[in-house]
């Protein structure tokens, strides 16, 4: 888009956001000494923004005008994408982490896959549901942890 700028800062700034988000979950992470941490959460978070939010930019530009016969946003598609490659990211978080007896990083899987839909869900411009299930999550992280505590079988 080369005349408006506003919907790339508007882009920008839900980017951030995202990023913002997807840091406060990866702190949690980071702080257990898990396989993916801080800068990896935010960078999920933001790529999966940034992914879908580019969808309406692409649409939107003049150059793409005169091909918008051809084109057509699909945000399902964005979406699908970037699950495929959070799953990528995710699972190599829990091979790297296998051993015969113990499979680690399941958690911090999820946790990556969860800062990816919380970025989809900036780009689509739900900030407070995206506020709110970021403390959800970080609830399930942190909260939870001393329920499992407690009611952990010794084995």
């Amino acid at each position: 888009m080369t005349g408006d700028w506003h919907p790339q800062w508007i882009l920008l700034l839900g980017t951030m956001y995202a990023m913002v988000l997807g840091g406060a979950i990866g702190f949690e992470r980071e702080m257990k000494d898990r396989p993916a941490g801080f800068r990896t959460h935010m960078l999920v978070s933001g790529a999966a923004s940034l992914l879908v939010g580019l969808g309406p930019l692409i649409l939107a530009d003049p150059a793409f005008a005169g091909r918008a016969s051809f084109l057509r946003l699909d945000p399902i598609r964005l979406v699908e994408a970037t699950i495929t490659g959070v799953a990528f990211i995710g699972a190599g978080t829990i091979f790297s982490h296998r051993s015969k007896e113990h499979v680690a990083g399941i958690t911090t899987a999820a946790s990556l896959l969860m800062v990816a839909v919380i970025g989809i869900v900036v780009a689509l411009r739900y900030y407070l549901l995206a506020l709110l299930v970021s403390a959800m999550t970080l609830l399930v992280l942190l909260g939870l942890t001393w329920v499992e505590k407690k009611f952990r079988r010794n084995d």
